[in-house]
């Protein structure tokens, strides 16, 4: 009597079925990932230069809510700031400024797991991008939403005096601070800034995949995009580089590392800005806990706004104009990168035009990226400012048209000057003759 064999025994294999999680499962799972990656990093990021600032001292048990301020805050979110001095005193307390430290490592971290799935395609579909953008998002702004029941605390003020805390407290006038996440306002800005990420690593990679109908655009668009990613990349490595110089020279280390840890970038870029030309104006009334290193803190403390650029930062430190020269070199290699990265026979011109508009586009995102409006004030029954450590004010404006002209002369220069080199290259896509 025969017996019946299947594929399996008779040495066909049989169909292999792959057990793992439903693609939309796995969908979800990497847009979660890609946006927690992101926000731990920074919490990680703000924790470390928080705690080197002082914050882990905090009364209260702030630190923690603090951290989760600054993530909101460098995501584009609001945090506000509010005083409560009983009836004879009022309290005026504003905070605006963004710790790039914080917002470039989450952004650097989620734009690469965002496209990691995506890197071995050149082509995708617009619905299969967008759902993708779309997933991203929502688990963004969830994580957002969690960040704000813990980004609130009060603080209570003191005099430094124990008779004038009594008597303040005996006459309901005992200051208090505090800040509290803006919800509706920090989801609406966190979506934005969320979609403009993933748009600028579409724009910036060259292994992302296009839809059909956006592949006529990656050439004159995505070269002089990672130009400028290069640059501002440049700019923050020249940054640390510095940095790590101070901590092993200098005498205030924590300092320098709550720096490095909270606004790196914002110095670096503005660095970028002053030498290529820019300005900023700005005053530093009080030192209200944003460190500035000395020769700004030199620039801006004075009766009045002052412009700070170039000429203004050098009459205080020579070393100022070194920011031309490395302008120069860096603003020349991203221009000779973005060539190569063109197609060949690209006329030269046409690479200057390019790099001219990123570079404006890219400065105009210093400028507003860069910008502090920070202020406290305690008064009694309207008569002003307290004094002491109890006001202050640091402000600091960029001057986006000088930005822009700036950035358009010093991208058509370079980008026409760095094309002419990039001819000798062979260019990707480019056929050797034989």
């Amino acid at each position: 009597m025969s017996q019946r064999r299947g594929p399996a025994s008779a040495g066909v294999p049989g169909p292999v079925r792959r057990r793992g999680a439903p693609p939309a499962v796995r969908a979800w799972a990497q847009a979660l990932g890609a946006a927690l990656a992101g926000i731990v990093t920074m919490s990680v990021v703000a924790a470390l230069g928080l705690w080197a600032a002082g914050a882990a001292d905090l009364p209260g048990g702030a630190f923690p809510s603090v951290v989760a301020a600054t993530v909101l805050v460098a995501a584009g979110g609001s945090v506000g700031l509010s005083g409560d001095v009983g009836g004879l005193a009022q309290a005026d307390a504003a905070l605006d400024v963004v710790p790039l430290s914080v917002t470039l490592a989450g952004a650097l971290v989620t734009a690469a797991l965002f496209l990691l799935p995506l890197r071995h395609r050149a082509v995708a579909g617009t619905g299969e991008l967008l759902a993708r953008v779309a997933r991203t998002a929502v688990c963004w702004l969830v994580l957002l939403l969690l960040l704000t029941l813990a980004a609130r605390h009060n603080f209570k003020i003191t005099v430094g005096n124990d008779l004038a805390d009594r008597i303040g407290a005996e006459l309901g006038a005992t200051p208090t601070v505090g800040f509290r996440a803006e919800v509706p306002a920090t989801l609406g800005a966190g979506l934005l800034w969320i979609l403009a990420l993933l748009a600028s690593a579409f724009l910036v990679s060259r292994r992302a995949p296009l839809s059909p109908g956006l592949l006529r655009f990656q050439d004159s668009v995505r070269p002089p995009a990672f130009a400028m990613l290069l640059t501002l990349l440049c700019y923050v490595a020249i940054g640390l580089v510095i940095g790590i110089v101070e901590l092993i020279t200098k005498d205030h280390p924590a300092e320098t590392f709550a720096v490095m840890f909270l606004g790196l970038p914002n110095l670096a870029w503005m660095a970028l800005g002053i030498g290529t030309g820019g300005a900023w104006v700005g005053h530093v009334d009080k030192a209200i806990g944003l460190p500035l290193p000395h020769v700004l803190d030199q620039v801006l403390r004075a009766h009045g706004k002052r412009t700070l650029d170039l000429g203004a930062v050098a009459g205080y430190d020579g070393r100022a104009w070194l920011l031309v020269a490395v302008a120069a070199v860096v603003l020349l290699v991203a221009a000779f990168t973005a060539a190569v990265r063109s197609p060949a026979r690209r006329p030269a011109w046409r690479h200057a035009v390019e790099m001219a508009v990123a570079l404006a586009v890219t400065l105009l995102a210093v400028g507003l990226l860069t910008r502090i409006s920070a202020h406290y004030g305690l008064s009694l029954m309207g008569l002003g400012d307290l004094g002491g450590d109890l006001g202050g004010e640091v402000t600091l404006e960029p001057q986006l048209l000088r930005l822009v002209g700036v950035g358009l002369a010093w991208g058509l220069v370079t980008g026409f000057l760095g094309a002419l080199p990039a001819r000798r290259v062979r260019h990707p896509g480019a056929v050797e003759k034989p």
